[in-house]
């Protein structure tokens, strides 16, 4: 069943990209019970095991029918580009409590049972206490299970961001959204979101689209968020195949021995267009030390550099991709 998202024309110059740290803790308590997304994050759900055993997350799992309405209120659009945990949690506080329970119970009545169980009863009886309570195990959710490897989650948000911002650039925003899914397809100025999240539309009424990757909620694609709140468009991100590999596990031992491990990892980890800081957080390196061994492989012609905005980006010329796959 489609999602339909309606462009005029001003909603067209109001598209931006974002990340949200609130968006991808929720996602990841999704993760834990959807079976079908565990392909790519095996290490991640291995690591996480004891931390998530000891969350009760039952009352987030209640509000996320697998299709239908999912509240938006405990993960509204981003505040900003930069926005942190902190401030977006403090958002989700902040939240009118009669707003919060119209919200629960339209994921309610979309989960069998979910209006008249216990926790449901309860979440909607004291709306105000029901914010407090999933605020709080947001909160908690995000301390286990993403603020351990948040430096690496946005680092890959981060690239793919600036990937797509670049494609923008080159091929326009049609071009852009037919790329970002295959379940995404637009004709004339209308966005359609194939999937199970329900049949709706929604008139984006000059508010513009919020386009954001997330590392979690592959293999969908996630329109979101109804009156008040922007709409939202969530997409896979790229890269992720490669997200919980640790340096060493892509770099072959023989290039290691060849260039030296720390240079030939920074090598094998530009499988996409990347900066510094974005690196320097992939490879846990210091910046300083990721910018000397990005200066020497650049001056070998293993690397092209180019500005793109406030950074420059580091790819591999075709010389450094024959050595670090082939090598």
């Amino acid at each position: 069943m489609p999602f339909q998202l309606h462009f005029g024309e001003s909603d067209l110059l109001r598209c931006r990209f974002a990340l949200s740290p609130l968006f991808e803790t929720q996602e990841a308590v999704r993760t834990l019970r959807r079976t079908g997304r565990h392909g790519y994050h095996l290490p991640w759900l291995r690591r996480i095991r004891e931390a998530s055993g000891a969350l009760d997350l039952e009352p987030l799992w209640l509000l996320m029918p697998a299709v239908g309405h999912n509240p938006d209120f405990i993960c509204p659009p981003p505040i900003g580009p930069l926005a942190t945990f902190e401030a977006e949690i403090a958002a989700v506080r902040a939240v009118d409590p009669e707003v919060a329970r119209a919200d629960m119970a339209l994921a309610l009545a979309d989960r069998r049972g979910g209006s008249a169980s216990p926790v449901g009863r309860r979440l909607l009886a004291d709306p105000a206490r029901a914010v407090r309570e999933l605020a709080d195990l947001l909160e908690q959710a995000w301390q286990a299970l993403i603020e351990p490897y948040w430096p690496r989650l946005r680092a890959l948000l981060e690239a793919d961001i600036t990937y797509h911002s670049r494609r923008l650039a080159d091929s326009g925003l049609e071009q852009l959204l037919g790329e970002l899914s295959p379940r995404l397809s637009w004709n004339g100025s209308t966005l359609t979101v194939a999937g199970t999240q329900g049949d709706h539309e929604r008139v984006l009424g000059g508010q513009g689209l919020v386009l954001m990757p997330s590392v979690f909620v592959w293999p969908e694609v996630v329109g979101g968020h109804e009156e008040p709140w922007r709409p939202g468009l969530i997409y896979p991100a790229r890269g992720i195949g490669g997200l919980w590999s640790e340096s060493g596990d892509r770099t072959p031992e023989t290039l290691a021995r060849l260039l030296g491990r720390v240079r030939a990892d920074v090598l094998c980890a530009l499988d996409e267009p990347a900066g510094t800081s974005t690196l320097a957080h992939r490879l846990g390196l210091a910046p300083s030390s990721v910018s000397d061994h990005l200066s020497v492989l650049r001056g070998a012609g293993l690397l092209t550099s180019r500005r793109y905005g406030h950074q420059v980006l580091y790819e591999r010329t075709p010389l450094g991709i024959a050595l670090a796959v082939s090598v």
